[in-house]
């Protein structure tokens, strides 16, 4: 479903250019969640941004669901792929009522039927159809978060880029979000691209996994080697280490 081959990205310009993706490939099959982990700067999110079309200077090659993506985004890629992203109150705009941010793209993309098809986007994420003329700041995290998905989910369409869904949220909301991820993937048949420092988010969402380092990827592996403490690249398991260390330390904390 997704193919990234070769891909590459500078910023900036001569003497000055900073390659920020270093040859990152991989593939993503229909149905199958996907997650991109790494420390931060790594690269996880520059490549999302390259699916979605809001980055257009990159090298390589980029095709979904069998076909080549272009540098400029049209209307067949967002009705395709659709993204969530980090902070569900920065990417909703706060004078919009949920109703108007589920309404664009659909005025955009001239669908018919719009109140059925919003009424019934926000039924799909947990929501009730009440929800409709309420502004962000009358949302809490989750239900913003959920409105999110909505928007993403209102053309219908095939894969979700998903920027770190849940790090905004408290961590009992989290899991409620995990699980809505599972199910609609699930209900939906929707394909998954996650990016995630958090590797515990990977082990419930995700079948494989990418490990970003400095713009490239270093290993890719099922997410049950991530589970058993399998992964073979000392930056992975760097990673695994620190995951493991820090929820040992913040237990007590919590108690």
């Amino acid at each position: 479903m997704i193919d990234v081959r070769q891909l590459n990205l500078h910023f900036g310009q001569g003497a000055k250019a900073t390659h920020v993706l270093k040859d990152v490939s991989f593939s993503v099959a229909q149905g199958e969640s996907f997650g991109l982990v790494g420390e931060s700067g790594s690269g996880k999110t520059t490549v999302l941004r390259c699916l979605a079309g809001l980055l257009t200077h990159w090298q390589g090659e980029l095709a979904i669901a069998g076909k080549p993506v272009g540098r400029a985004l049209d209307f067949a890629r967002s009705e395709l792929v659709q993204m969530v992203f980090q902070d569900p109150y920065g990417s909703l705009h706060p004078r919009q009522t949920v109703a108007r941010a589920l309404a664009e793209p659909l005025l955009i993309h001239r669908r018919d039927q719009r109140h059925v098809r919003i009424d019934e986007a926000l039924i799909k994420v947990g929501l009730s159809p009440d929800f409709r003329d309420r502004f962000p700041h009358q949302l809490s995290g989750g239900q913003r978060q959920r409105v999110a998905i909505a928007r993403a989910l209102v053309l219908q369409p095939r894969v979700l880029l998903l920027d770190e869904p849940t790090s905004a949220l408290d961590v009992s909301v989290q899991a409620e979000i995990l699980n809505l991820l599972a199910d609609l993937r699930q209900k939906e048949g929707l394909t998954y691209l996650l990016v995630t420092h958090d590797l515990g988010v990977v082990a419930q969402l995700c079948d494989r996994l990418a490990v970003m380092q400095a713009g490239q990827i270093v290993e890719t592996l099922p997410t049950q080697s991530l589970i058993d403490g399998t992964p073979r690249h000392p930056y992975t398991q760097m990673l695994v280490h620190a995951s493991l260390s820090y929820s040992r330390q913040a237990a007590p904390a919590a108690a």
